[in-house]
C-alpha cells in the first residue's frame, strides 16, 4: 500500500516553514549553538544554571538568525546574481521583504529580551553588539571593501564571549575564546571566497580573490592568520582553562590547519582551497571538544 501524499495545504505549510528556517541560516547557528554553550560550560564556576545556559544558547541563537534573515534581506538583490543563493527564499520570491523583515525584527528581539531577563547584562550587550556589527557595518561593507571579511568575523567570533560572560566576568580565558574562533575565520573564509569567487565578481562583491585574481592576497591571509592561531590556540592551557592534553591536541590541529593554508597559499587551486575548507571545518569542532573534555 501507497504512502498517502501530505495534503497540499500541509505541504505548502511545511515548505514555508523551511523557508522561514533558511533565512537564520542554519548551519551557521549550529556554530552559534555549539560555541556559546561551550562558552558558557568552560566560563562556569559554579554548578551549570540550566535555565540560565538555555537562555543564553537559545537567546544568542535568537539574534543570530534575525541578523542572518535582516542580512538576506539587504542581500536580495546580490543574492539574485550568484549561483549559489540565488534560490534562497527571498531572490526566488517565495517570502516577500516584508515579511522577512518582521521575521528577523522578531527574533532578534525575542533574543535580545530572553538575555536581558535571564543572562547578564554584559552577555545582552555583547550579543546587542553582534547584531549592530553584522547588519550596520559588516554588511553594507561587503559592496565596499575586502576589509568586510574581518569586520564579519568580530561577530562570528562572539558567541563563545557571550556564553563565557553569561557564565563569568571577562577574563583572558573568555577573550581566548574569541580569538580561536576570530583567527579561525579568515583562512575558512578565504577557502570559501577562492572557491565562489565567480559568483562573488557576479555580485560585485569586491573579495580579496575578485580584488586580486592571482590569489595572492588571500593566500597570504589564510596564512598569516592560520600562524596566528597556533599560539592562541594555546592560551587556554597557559591561562589553567585547559590541561596539557588540549594543548598537544591544539598544537596537532593548529599545525594541520597551517599546512592546508600553506598549500593553499602556495598552489592558489580549487582544490586546495577545498581541503582548507573541509580542515578548518574539521579544526573547530575537535579543538572545542578536547578543550572542554580536558577543562582543569
Amino acid at each position: 500500500m501507497k504512502d498517502a501524499a501530505v495534503p497540499a495545504p500541509y505541504a505548502d505549510s511545511l515548505r514555508t516553514l523551511a523557508d522561514y528556517v533558511s533565512l537564520t541560516k542554519p548551519r551557521l547557528n549550529v556554530l552559534v549553538v555549539a560555541t556559546s554553550a561551550a562558552g558558557f560550560y568552560l566560563g562556569s564556576t559554579t554548578p551549570i544554571n540550566a535555565l540560565a545556559l538555555a537562555a543564553t544558547v537559545v537567546g544568542t541563537t535568537l539574534v543570530a538568525g534575525g541578523a542572518a534573515a535582516l542580512n538576506q534581506l539587504y542581500e536580495r538583490h546580490t543574492d539574485g546574481l550568484m549561483q549559489r543563493t540565488r534560490l534562497r527564499p527571498l531572490p526566488d520570491g517565495r517570502i516577500a521583504p516584508p515579511e522577512a523583515c518582521a521575521f528577523g525584527v522578531l527574533l532578534s528581539a525575542a533574543g535580545l529580551v530572553l538575555l536581558v531577563v535571564y543572562s547578564t547584562w554584559l552577555a545582552s550587550v555583547l550579543a546587542l553588539g553582534t547584531l549592530v556589527i553584522y547588519l550596520f557595518v559588516y554588511t553594507p561593507l561587503k559592496l565596499r571593501s575586502p576589509i568586510a571579511t574581518l569586520v564579519g568575523a568580530i561577530p562570528g567570533a562572539l558567541p563563545p564571549l557571550i556564553g563565557w560572560t553569561a557564565a563569568h566576568s571577562v577574563t583572558v580565558g573568555g577573550i581566548s575564546l574569541f580569538l580561536i574562533v576570530f583567527l579561525w575565520q579568515i583562512p575558512h573564509f578565504m577557502a570559501i571566497a577562492w572557491m565562489y569567487r565567480d559568483d562573488y565578481a557576479a555580485a560585485g562583491f569586491p573579495m580579496l580573490p575578485v580584488t586580486d585574481p592571482t590569489g595572492a592576497r588571500a593566500g597570504r591571509q589564510a596564512v598569516g592568520y592560520a600562524a596566528a592561531l597556533l599560539p592562541v590556540s594555546l592560551i587556554p592551557t597557559l591561562v589553567g582553562l585547559s590541561g596539557f592534553l588540549y594543548a598537544g591536541v591544539a598544537v596537532v590541529l593548529g599545525i594541520g590547519m597551517l599546512t592546508l593554508a600553506m598549500q593553499f597559499g602556495r598552489a592558489r587551486t580549487d582544490g586546495s582551497a577545498r581541503r582548507l575548507f573541509l580542515g578548518s571545518l574539521a579544526y573547530l569542532p575537535l579543538i572545542w571538544i578536547v578543550m572542554i573534555a580536558n577543562r582543569r
